[in-house]
């Protein structure tokens, strides 16, 4: 299917019924919000990736049968600035911001000293995440946007700096069933130190008007083992009593950063893979608030998604997306998107995998410590408290993993992904069986499929569901109606 992913999208701020094509259950109400780059082009300049694009909000109201629809940009610095120079002016990871031919040398000099130093961008295209009782659109850089999630307009701008110190912030949060939310940053060279931030929003805090990261709290900071060199991750898993993060060898270059500008290259270039080096797999108490003592480890490999984790018999699983290597990125850029992508592109397919993590390295040098019998997933003791992990394949070209958030972080069967096998851009839904590795599989035919999302009959009252980022052509907000009747009928 042919698709034009340059061309800009209008929005649609006032609600509009949508066309919906089968039978939408009576309970099924409330409001879907999704978020992802819309606008790709001002002037006679264009974004050179995808992931660079205005942030556009889209909201799906749903109620006795009947969708409607609305969408809105972000409007944020990032947006206002772009669009009264009628130019991008702001840059973003994967396109660098040059100055007006026609500004003086003292504009130029600014916008290079803006770039050693960056003052990142607000456009927050990533996802939408709930802090306290605020919902926030975000990027992955240190500003978020609040917004109004039933008219999607654009509200304060909110600086993670100014309440804890992280330089970058994943993109998935994590909540608990009292409505705490956990997120990820890191904390870039400070004080000749770069570690890696987990840390807690309390549920309900900013009730009383105070932004809700007022009252974020560290839970615990992880150094990292390179000062300059910090690893990229978009996710990390959370257990009843453990969180998961993964520091994988796919890594940011800050001094390549600083002079990105300087070079005629963009901040992305500074990204590489060390097919090299190992992935180091912290396991954190949350009691304790420290890291156990055994130091997990396994090859080089990339993530961006996790399934799920949980805990069994003395053991930590987690379920991850991983790639080889980071070429999935390059993938997005427009001019690729381009290209007709068929059976024949060349394309670093995900695989799904297990891995286990024992809670005790009792045992002799060489030994598997993995006790599971239903996993192939290993563990093997290593020497100075190392054990090296190898992952169990449960299947392959899947992505954007959903699942029943109820289950999230305790035992899980099935799980809801984007079918990528043949190119980066799905066309089918997955609904995956990790006890008899079945699938079952949805196409809307000339349709994109973006992240599925699982609402649990008896929980769906009037609930606000949140959802990762996704671009919606036109036409598609019926696409996501006979997606989410399919999967609720399976």
């Amino acid at each position: 299917m042919q698709y034009d992913y340059s061309k800009n999208k209008d929005e649609h701020p006032e609600p509009i019924n949508a066309d919906v094509k089968g039978l939408i259950p009576e309970w099924l109400q409330g409001t879907l919000i999704r978020n992802g780059p819309g606008l790709f082009s001002l002037g006679e300049t264009r974004y050179n990736h995808w992931f660079d694009g205005m942030a556009l909000l889209h909201s799906f109201t749903i109620k006795k049968g009947e969708v409607t629809y609305r969408s809105k940009y972000l409007q944020g610095d990032t947006y206002n600035s772009n669009m009264q120079a009628n130019r991008i002016v702001v840059s973003e990871m994967g396109t660098m911001a040059y100055p007006d031919p026609c500004k003086n040398i003292f504009s130029k000099v600014i916008t290079f000293l803006s770039h050693t130093i960056p003052d990142f961008t607000d456009n927050c295209a990533n996802n939408i995440i709930k802090y306290g009782n605020d919902y926030h659109a975000t990027s992955e850089t240190n500003y978020i946007r609040k917004i109004d999630p039933m008219t999607l307009e654009t509200q304060e701008k909110v600086d993670y700096l100014k309440y804890l110190p992280v330089n970058i912030v994943a993109s998935h949060t994590h909540y608990d069933k009292e409505g705490n939310s956990y997120s990820m940053g890191t904390c870039i060279a400070e004080k000749g130190k770069t570690k890696y931030t987990l840390f807690k929003v309390p549920g309900g805090s900013g009730s009383d008007g105070s932004p809700p990261l007022k009252s974020a709290e560290v839970v615990c900071t992880v150094p990292c083992r390179s000062l300059l060199t910090p690893s990229y991750y978009h996710s990390f898993g959370m257990t009843d009593n453990y969180f998961v993060f993964i520091e994988q060898p796919l890594k940011l270059d800050v001094l390549k950063m600083a002079t990105a500008y300087l070079r005629g290259v963009n901040w992305a270039s500074c990204m590489k893979f060390h097919a090299e080096d190992s992935t180091l797999i912290h396991l954190i108490d949350r009691k304790t608030k420290k890291e156990v003592g055994i130091k997990f480890y396994t090859g080089a490999m990339a993530v961006y998604h996790q399934v799920n984790a949980f805990e069994d018999d003395g053991h930590v699983v987690f379920d991850v997306i991983c790639y080889d290597d980071n070429s999935l990125y390059e993938m997005f850029y427009l001019d690729k998107l381009k290209e007709q992508m068929g059976a024949d592109t060349m394309y670093c397919k995900p695989k799904c995998k297990r891995f286990v993590l024992p809670l005790s390295d009792m045992g002799e040098t060489g030994e598997d410590l993995v006790k599971l019998k239903y996993t192939t997933a290993s563990a093997v003791k290593e020497k100075e408290g190392k054990v090296l992990c190898q992952g169990e394949g449960l299947c392959d070209g899947v992505e954007l993993p959903r699942i029943n958030y109820n289950f999230n972080g305790k035992k899980y069967r099935y799980s809801y992904m984007c079918c990528v096998d043949i190119s980066p851009v799905a066309t089918k839904i997955v609904k995956f069986d990790a006890e008899t590795k079945q699938k079952i599989e949805w196409t809307g035919g000339d349709c994109f499929s973006s992240e599925p999302v699982f609402i649990p009959r008896c929980h769906f009252q009037n609930v606000l569901r949140i959802v990762h980022q996704s671009c919606v052509p036109e036409g598609g907000d019926d696409i996501f109606m006979r997606r989410a009747l399919e999967l609720n009928r399976t």
